[in-house]
């Protein structure tokens, strides 16, 4: 008889925990899963389903619009705010309903409350203590707000979520992923929408082409960006907030929303207590194989902060419960691993950007920019870029990057053959789709003229 409760106790249903846990127990561990919020984690619950859905409600405008074009007569069309949350909380109980089915299924006894460590082989739980051989913690990440005065009255990309209203004026403080896809969303229901970015251009860590690329369509969208920007206060007012800025400028709006980051949310969860090393974010410090500083402790997905990406967790998780519970051992593969931004255009990247590759590679460029077929009937004013940055030496195509509709479904596709380790020649050689805008990857064939990279802004 086991000295301990369970094989296994994970910390956080998120989908990396899910993973975990449901594998291991299918597998025949004793498993129990520690969750203080909703099952499903950030992805489903506050994170990509909600906003993806959020992002089809708001696309509609645009094909109302274009579908004039086309000699559609779309008169009346008006948006209920409220239906759409309400739809999209709908949606979301059904999939907490397939997550809690799952683990059921899967014989993982799921605990409600909060987990923490109280050694390296015991939770402490709504005042019990549970034990297992090993201990698996995957409880993400929360949004980050800075400390200035009238923080309390912003809001995050989790309340942003459920607001009972639209605001017609918006300001949203920060320039990354989590930023322009709620900008397009607002901006496209018929919001004023404003993006301050504290410095550099949006999208930072982004091959610079497609930051340039998005920039410049969110702003033929009417989205303000403002640059070099640092807010000092936020105050309440009669008809909204005023927020007052370092260059003693001021502007009024209807809500203030900061997507400024995440952290890992290690918290109060006794990590040091129980001798877990993490870094100075609170992140926890693992290995190739996911294991802390303590042995039996391992931890998986945006609690690691090393690839912040829900398919990154879900395959860490997998990993995990072969590796322990299934005798095949299996180790991450971190290398090209595709990532979209579903912002308006959207953006997706798979490989290396071109700033990235020249710090070890001698490359070449190719490059596209065209209007899509379907615009040169509904005249929209918006174009697609498509990026292909390929090793000078061997020919390998090191990265793949688009801007334009379609962006991540194009992408997924060239993911499996960056995975692969495809050149140029085998691009080339690949017949395309037509008429189509993915067939634009197979039928660049003229480099960009070379220059001297100093001369290129970053």
């Amino acid at each position: 008889m086991s000295k301990y409760d369970y094989d296994l106790i994970t910390i956080g249903a998120g989908s990396g925990g899910v993973r975990a846990s449901r594998l291991a127990g299918k597998y025949g561990a004793r498993v129990a899963v520690i969750e203080n919020s909703r099952i499903g984690g950030t992805c489903v619950m506050r994170g990509c389903v909600p906003k993806k859905l959020l992002v089809y409600g708001a696309h509609f405008a645009h094909l109302f619009e274009d579908a004039a074009g086309f000699g559609w007569q779309v008169n009346g069309a008006t948006h209920d705010w409220g239906a759409m949350i309400d739809a999209k909380n709908k949606e979301l109980n059904r999939l907490e309903g397939i997550y809690n089915r799952l683990l059921r299924d899967a014989n993982v006894e799921l605990v409600a409350g909060r987990g923490v460590l109280g050694d390296a082989h015991t939770v402490e739980v709504n005042g019990k203590r549970l034990t297992a051989e090993k201990i698996l913690i995957g409880t993400g990440g929360w949004p980050v707000v800075p400390d200035f005065p009238g923080k309390e009255h912003v809001i995050t990309s989790n309340e942003a979520l459920d607001l009972p209203t639209r605001p017609k004026r918006i300001v949203i403080v920060g320039g990354g992923y989590i930023a322009v896809e709620f900008a397009g969303i607002f901006n496209a229901l018929g919001s004023e929408v404003t993006i301050i970015i504290r410095r550099g251009a949006l999208l930072r860590g982004f091959d610079l082409d497609v930051r340039t690329e998005l920039a410049d369509e969110l702003a033929k969208k009417g989205i303000k960006i403002h640059r070099d920007c640092t807010v000092r206060s936020v105050e309440k007012t009669a008809k909204g907030y005023s927020i007052s800025f370092d260059m003693a400028e001021e502007m009024e709006t209807d809500c203030v929303m900061y997507a400024t980051g995440r952290a890992p949310a290690t918290k109060n969860l006794g990590l040091e207590q129980a001798g877990v090393k993490t870094r100075d974010n609170g992140a926890v410090i693992v290995d190739d194989h996911n294991r802390s500083s303590v042995e039996n402790i391992y931890a998986l997905g945006d609690v690691t902060d090393r690839i912040n990406l829900t398919p990154v967790a879900i395959n860490e998780g997998r990993a995990f419960a072969e590796t322990h519970y299934n005798k095949n051992p299996i180790t991450m593969d971190y290398t090209n691993i595709a990532s979209a931004v579903f912002s308006q255009p959207p953006v997706a990247t798979v490989g290396l950007s071109e700033e990235d590759a020249r710090k070890k590679h001698k490359v070449r460029l190719f490059i596209t920019r065209f209007r899509p077929m379907k615009h040169t009937l509904s005249g929209r004013d918006e174009r697609v870029m498509m990026k292909l940055v390929v090793d000078k030496e061997t020919d390998k195509v090191l990265g793949a990057h688009m801007v334009g509709e379609d962006a991540p479904e194009i992408i997924q596709g060239l993911a499996i053959a960056l995975k692969c380790g495809a050149t140029k020649a085998q691009f080339d050689a690949t017949v395309g789709i037509h008429p189509t805008a993915a067939e634009e990857f197979v039928t660049m064939r003229d480099p960009v003229p070379e220059k001297d990279p100093a001369d290129k802004e970053l």
